[in-house]
């Protein structure tokens, strides 16, 4: 029964319990409802630029409304303002709510803004602008309404005023200034005036902190105007005292914009100190006063006018080198056309003519002894032997061949023999060259007595040309010209990851608007498409242009030289410094690739690209050191590999050095340590020509060598040209390092550069020095080139050091040395270095072209190596 009777009733049981809770649900949600009916809800008609005060809680909420007169034609900015009078707002803020027609700004009072590690500003003065909303009518009176509520069941104090924009409009070249900090930003809108495409919006101000943002965003609401989402929309840059945004219309659709001006809650964004702060979460930070006092103003950029100016500008400025150019060059060839018919033919002067010749001041009448001798000394120039020149360090010149300079009319019966010993030559000239026509470099090494017979010419006390030229001239051809295809190789592989990598990051800016990204000038960077900065890029085209005029010089001269060897030239064969132009056309290459990779850079030029704009730099540097030395030591210069693979050394080091070099101890240690290795290895090599071994004994050798020359005997160098130019460079590099390990510059590429000029430098005036010491002279030609260059290079050094920008500081602090345009309103002083190191490279290397020209006409063994 009781079984039963359980069963019996259990449903009853469970809809009982069900009803109860339905029951209990019914009476919580009756007294909530009452509850909501007991809090009070204000609405009052408000008016503009007046203060209300007042006091809100949970039990109350405040509504305040307001309209005003919209015109289609007239901008007017509505600004709100709050204070909070209670203190511990911060438990529970006030909730302000501005419900516009198509938009809502809410905000709550004290406004929290975070910074670094989620710290917590408390700011109780608060200041908003509120957006426009767009009307199509003439005129169109609005609503909106503030709501003012809070979850605090204390009263909270607070003054609210809402206020009219009257300056909302910027104007076109007005300097219009406000006031601004953390939880009162400011923004203004501009509309783009008839005529103008495109507009430089610059923001100034005394002050260098706090740091500020400026930001550039279309009419649309809401406006992002805090700290925490500024950066969400736009176009937007930091900045301590100076900011400049470059703005087109294509750009914005309504052809206006607004001029957004945040200040940070924290500084170190704009390099300012870092401070320590407590890490509690819950704890607020009381950030003091940060108010700043700006300027801006808005004014028209260039139009497509000065695009034009300057492509023609740049262009014509280049194009003038060809033109000047082709001008010496058809005077050149005009010349020695006549020299060659003047010298090859004097058979057809008349006997008046002769005598009129010699008659001439300065020209010295030929006996037929001289006659003889000449005649026969023509005839057996080609196959003198080579001469030890151990005994005449004192006779830098061949006799002979002055004689020819002073008496014209001998000259050219001097030609004429040689013309007639050429003809009975070129079967034999022209079989021995198809004999050799597959030899290589190595087959030189193959005897057994080479390296012995090495080790007597290299150490002798004075060595000619002649000795150090002593491999097939084709076989050298071979060597060097494998400079020039590697590094067209080189250039290829290298050039098209970084073209990749630059769009990319032209993408990236103009996608998130962020322009901290790239440090330009931004007071004269005129956009073109894409491209933010166009004129740093054309200002490159110098490079690429001058580059190809080089090649295109060397080339005449490669095929003049080619032409004088065919036809068994005695000056060509055995006088003059041995012409290779391998060397020669790596340089012009590399000229044109810093062009090209400079424009690259400065598509957007930062610290992780700064090694595009500087590899060709190392690698036109480390060409220049290699063609000087090789001009007297063609034998034994580096090969194109070894070259090559020293120069990606210095590259990697370089990358190195801007990753980890910035305040790295260990990093400048290690640096200073292999550059000072480096040098002394090099010094060896150079000193004893390569004949020498880094093996275990080289520590015997040294002590054996100090205790010989140094202290039993004290005898001073062997080779003293040489050793005075090792020890000024090795005083150069040990200062450089030394300078580098105390002073660790945070712009470690541009050190390495200075290393590579300051060697570059020194070997060059050395050169000068040593040439002019041997006895030879420099022609008219490369005479003109030096002073030029020199020139040149003075004004390029100022504009470079000019600084416009700079990536070792934040790019706040980089936009501190930007300045405005100064020629044709287009080009800014780092376009000037552009140009002028352009030209200054491009006659640095004509210089070492033309530089040995005077020796052509002089026998190689009476041409002294240093």
């Amino acid at each position: 029964m009781v079984l039963r009777s359980g069963c019996k009733f259990g449903p009853v049981l469970v809809w009982f319990r069900l009803g109860y809770v339905v029951l209990l649900w019914l009476c919580v949600t009756h007294l909530r409802c009452a509850r909501a009916e007991t809090k009070t809800v204000v609405q009052k008609d408000a008016e503009f630029d007046v203060t209300y005060n007042d006091t809100v809680t949970s039990d109350n909420q405040t509504i305040y409304a307001f309209n005003h007169t919209v015109s289609r034609n007239k901008t007017e900015g509505v600004r709100v303002t709050v204070d909070v009078l209670s203190e511990g707002a911060e438990s529970s803020p006030i909730l302000f709510v501005v419900r516009q027609k198509q938009a809502v700004l809410s905000f709550q009072v004290p406004l929290i803004l975070r910074g670094l590690y989620q710290r917590k500003y408390p700011y109780a003065h608060v200041g908003r602008t509120l957006c426009q909303p767009p009307t199509r009518s003439l005129t169109e009176t609005q609503y909106f309404f503030v709501d003012v509520s809070t979850l605090s069941s204390l009263g909270t104090h607070y003054q609210l005023r809402i206020s009219r924009v009257d300056s909302f409009t910027l104007h076109t070249d007005k300097k219009f200034s406000f006031t601004a900090s953390p939880s009162q930003p400011q923004y203004f809108k501009y509309v783009f005036p008839d005529g103008v495409d495109t507009v430089i919006v610059k923001v100034n101000s005394e002050m260098t902190f706090p740091c500020s943002v400026m930001s550039i965003q279309d009419i649309q609401c809401p406006v992002y105007d805090l700290d925490n989402n500024v950066a969400f929309i736009g176009m937007y840059q930091t900045m301590t005292k100076t900011a400049a945004i470059t703005v087109q219309r294509k750009d914005f659709p309504s052809n206006s914009f607004y001029v957004v001006v945040v200040v940070k809650t924290e500084d170190e964004a704009c390099g300012g100190p870092l401070r320590f702060y407590p890490l509690r979460p819950d704890e607020l930070i009381d950030a003091g006063n940060r108010s700043k006092t700006l300027d801006v103003v808005v004014s028209p950029a260039i139009s497509s006018d000065v695009y034009v100016m300057g492509m023609l500008f740049c262009l014509g400025i280049f194009l003038s080198f060809y033109l000047l150019t082709f001008l010496v060059a058809c005077v050149e060839n005009k010349r020695m056309h006549r020299r060659r018919e003047g010298l090859l033919n004097p058979a057809d002067m008349s006997p008046v003519e002769t005598a009129s010749l010699l008659g001439k001041p300065g020209v010295t009448p030929v006996s037929p002894y001289e006659y003889g001798s000449f005649v026969d000394n023509a005839s057996t120039l080609s196959s003198e032997a080579i001469t030890d020149s151990i005994a005449s360090d004192a006779n830098y010149r061949y006799m002979g061949q002055e004689t020819l300079k002073r008496r014209p009319f001998l000259t050219a019966i001097h030609h004429v023999a040689i013309r007639i010993e050429r003809s009975l030559e070129s079967v034999a000239g022209r079989s021995r060259q198809e004999s050799l026509s597959s030899i290589e470099e190595d087959d030189y090494d193959t005897l057994a007595d080479i390296d012995s017979d090495k080790n007597i010419v290299r150490t002798k006390k004075y060595l000619c040309v002649s000795d150090l030229a002593r491999k097939d001239k084709r076989v050298l051809s071979k060597k060097y010209q494998i400079y020039f295809w590697n590094i067209v190789t080189i250039g290829v592989f290298y050039a098209l990851p970084v073209i990749q990598l630059v769009i990319t990051y032209q993408t990236v800016v103009n996608v998130t608007g962020n322009q901290d990204i790239c440090y330009y000038n931004f007071l004269c960077a005129h956009p073109l498409g894409n491209l933010s900065a166009f004129n740093n890029i054309l200002s490159n085209l110098g490079y690429v242009m001058l580059g190809l005029l080089f090649l295109l010089i060397v080339l005449q001269r490669d095929i003049i030289h080619s032409r004088a060897l065919d036809r068994n030239d005695l000056n060509a064969l055995e006088c003059g410094i041995p012409k290779h132009f391998g060397l020669f056309y790596a340089m012009g290459t590399a000229l044109m690739m810093e062009g090209l990779l400079s424009a690259c850079y400065h598509v957007c030029p930062n610290y992780t690209n700064f090694q595009f704009d500087t590899s060709f730099m190392y690698m036109i540097a480390g060409l220049c050191v290699l063609k000087l030395y090789q001009k007297r030591h063609p034998d034994i210069n580096a090969s194109a590999y070894t070259a090559y693979a020293c120069l990606a050394a210095v590259i990697f080091f370089s990358v190195l050095g801007v990753v980890f070099g910035k305040g790295n101890m260990v990093f400048w240690i290690v640096f200073s340590v292999l550059h000072i290795l480096a040098t002394m290895l090099l010094s060896t090599q150079l000193y004893y020509m390569g004949r020498w071994r880094l093996n275990s004994g080289i520590l015997r050798r040294i002590v054996y060598v100090i205790y010989t020359d140094c202290i039993r005997q004290c005898s001073g160098p062997m080779y003293i040209d040489r050793m005075v130019l090792l020890v000024m460079g090795n005083i150069v590099n040990w200062s450089l390092a030394a300078y580098g390990l105390l002073k660790t510059p945070n712009d470690f590429a541009s050190y390495l550069l200075a290393i590579a000029i300051c060697n570059l430098l020194l070997y060059f005036a050395f050169y000068i020095i040593m040439k002019l010491r041997s006895g030879e002279r420099i022609q008219c030609m490369a005479m003109v080139c030096i002073l030029f260059t020199a020139v040149v290079w003075g004004f390029a050094l100022f504009f470079f050091f000019q600084g416009l920008s700079t990536w070792q500081k934040t790019p706040a602090e980089s936009r501190e040395h930007n300045r405005d345009c100064i020629v044709l309103s287009f080009f800014d002083d780092h376009d000037i270095w552009h140009f002028l190191s352009s030209i200054a490279m491009f006659g640095s290397f004509l210089v070492l072209l033309t530089m040995d020209d005077d020796l052509d006409n002089v026998q190689r063994d009476k041409i002294f190596v240093f």
